[in-house]
Formats: C-alpha cells, sequence, structure tokens
C-alpha cells in the first residue's frame, strides 16, 4: 500500500521511491515479484507518469528493482547485496564513530542529516 501525502514537504516521487525502497528492504515486496507498471501505478496514485517512472529509476539505479523491458519492472535479488552493503557500511561508520569518540545521539544525528539533506551520493563498492 503506498500513500502520496500532497501536503507534505517531500516531493512525490520520493514518498513513493522511499515507500517502495522500504517494502523491499523489509520483504513486504519479495524479489521477484512484478510491480505494476509505471502508467498504472501513476493512475492508481493520481501522480505524473513522469514521477512515477523517476522513482522507479531511481529504485533502478540503487539495484532494488530491474527493468526487463516489455516484462515489467521485478523487485531485484540485488536489493539483498544493497542491504548488506548498508549493513556493512553503518559497521564501519560505527567504528569510526567510537574511534574519534563522538557520542552516539550525535553520530546519530550526523546520518539522520545526510539522510535528509538531499545530497546523498552513492558510495562506489
Amino acid at each position: 500500500m503506498i500513500v502520496i501525502d500532497a501536503a507534505s514537504p517531500v516531493p512525490p516521487f520520493e514518498q513513493l521511491r522511499a515507500q517502495l525502497a522500504r517494502q523491499i528492504q523489509d520483504r513486504t515486496l519479495a524479489v521477484g515479484t512484478r510491480l505494476p507498471t509505471i502508467r498504472q501505478l501513476a493512475a492508481d496514485l493520481g501522480l505524473a507518469v513522469n514521477t512515477v517512472g523517476r522513482a522507479y529509476r531511481e529504485l533502478e539505479e540503487a539495484g532494488l528493482i530491474e527493468t526487463r523491458g516489455r516484462a515489467g519492472s521485478f523487485v531485484s535479488a540485488a536489493g539483498e547485496d544493497g542491504l548488506e552493503r548498508a549493513r556493512r557500511a553503518a559497521a564501519d561508520y560505527a567504528a569510526v564513530v567510537a574511534s574519534v569518540g563522538i557520542d552516539t545521539g550525535e553520530a546519530i544525528r550526523i546520518v539522520q542529516a545526510a539522510l535528509t539533506s538531499g545530497t546523498v551520493t552513492p558510495a562506489s563498492s
């Protein structure tokens, strides 16, 4: 179930991307699940086709979904790899934070700021 809040300061494509990513990561959407077409989801949610297309492109760039031409878009097994990469990065970050003496609250605020700044760039593998 996807809910787009028109009153939110978060752009609709990001609301959609985040909700789908969360559903993929918590396995509500299992690997191999076929997603609705861009046009269908746009119509269902009352969004522009380009808005849904952007969310799908960003999910594909993150490795969470894959598009198989006319067959459609599917939840990718690579999403599991992405989750594992995030866990490793979190462990590495926790080690750095501990080594430089930053307290837990400040470390979490740093991560929250990075995630909400809109300037997060993917790290190379």
